[in-house]
C-alpha cells in the first residue's frame, strides 16, 4: 500500500512539474516580438531574439509574435523595408513546440511547428518543421 501512495505522489509531482515548465515556458515567450537573429544560426537551428536586442544593422528581419488567446503574428520584410505583419493563431503542443497556423489572406496558407531547443538569457533557438499532418492541425 505504501509503494502505490508513493507512486501516486510522485506521480502527481511529476504533473505538476510538467505543467509549470509549460506554464513558464508560455510566459517567457507570450507579449515579446522575437526577432530572426540569423548570424548566430547554427545547422537546422534558427535563433531568435527580443526586438530589444541590439542587433548588428542588416537589411531586415522577419520575427514573430505570440500573445494570450492564440493569436499570432508573423512578421515579415515590407517593401518599404520595416516590418509587415501577418495574423494566425498558435498553441502550445505537447513537446515543447509551438504549432502554427497563418490563413492565406492573399498569400498561402501556412501550417508549421516551432520546435523550442532552448529559451535561455532571451535567446529563443527553435526548429522549423513545415507542414504538419492533418491531424496536428486541430
Amino acid at each position: 500500500m505504501k509503494q502505490v501512495s508513493l507512486l501516486f505522489i510522485l506521480c502527481l509531482l511529476l504533473l505538476a512539474n510538467t505543467c509549470k515548465k509549460k506554464d513558464k515556458l508560455e510566459a517567457e515567450l507570450l507579449g515579446k516580438t522575437w526577432l530572426h537573429s540569423f548570424e548566430e544560426d547554427q545547422a537546422d537551428i534558427i535563433v531568435y531574439r527580443p526586438n530589444t536586442y541590439d542587433f548588428a544593422p542588416s537589411r531586415g528581419r522577419t520575427g514573430f509574435l505570440l500573445e494570450k488567446g492564440g493569436v499570432a503574428k508573423q512578421y515579415d520584410i515590407a517593401p518599404t523595408d520595416g516590418l509587415e505583419a501577418h495574423e494566425g493563431t498558435w498553441k502550445l503542443g505537447k513537446k515543447n513546440n509551438v504549432i502554427v497556423h497563418l490563413p492565406g489572406n492573399g498569400r498561402p496558407e501556412q501550417h508549421f511547428s516551432l520546435e523550442i531547443v532552448s529559451l535561455e538569457d532571451e535567446v529563443l533557438k527553435v526548429r522549423k518543421q513545415p507542414d504538419l499532418p492533418q491531424q496536428e492541425q486541430k
